[in-house]
């Protein structure tokens, strides 16, 4: 079924910030779920909510496209005496050096260490590195948390 258009593209017209009204079907079950989820998560209103459910879902679909540009962080947590783990993720980083934008290394304690590292890229690139050094051996843990440019949301 197809949805209606906001704005025409070929015409160069674009309603940014035009604010479209529409209605929701809930049972009633789901919309009192929701709302205590908002006032926890301390929304003004359920458009707030609902706005920011969209977003994360463009978001995520964004990921699952391996053209678009995405960034992400990715937290390892190692020891850093395990045997050549250091030389593995700095290779591996130097190698892509140009998907990663920051990195921060904090030591935990006398052995552990925790990095987070700022990746930009097309998704394909980014979970790619990020399972390569997620997977190197000797890291504890490792999560990609992905993110958006930001470009294409409102």
């Amino acid at each position: 079924m197809g949805r209606k258009k906001y704005s025409d593209p070929s015409s160069g017209e674009t309603e940014t910030g035009k604010i479209i009204r529409f209605g929701v079907s809930a049972d009633v079950r789901l919309l009192e779920k929701f709302d205590e989820m908002i006032d926890e998560k301390c929304y003004a209103n359920r458009s707030e909510a609902i706005r920011d459910l969209i977003r994360d879902e463009l978001v995520e679909h964004a990921w699952t496209t391996s053209n678009e540009e995405v960034v992400g962080t990715l937290t390892l947590v190692y020891n850093h005496e395990s045997h050549e783990l250091n030389d593995k993720l700095t290779s591996l980083q130097h190698d892509h050096h140009t998907n990663i934008i920051s990195t921060l290394h904090v030591h935990l304690d006398a052995h552990n260490c925790l990095e987070v590292l700022v990746l930009k890229g097309n998704s394909k690139e980014i979970k790619n590195l990020s399972d390569r050094l997620s997977g190197a051996k000797g890291v504890k843990h490792g999560k990609l948390t992905m993110s958006t440019t930001g470009k294409e949301l409102y």
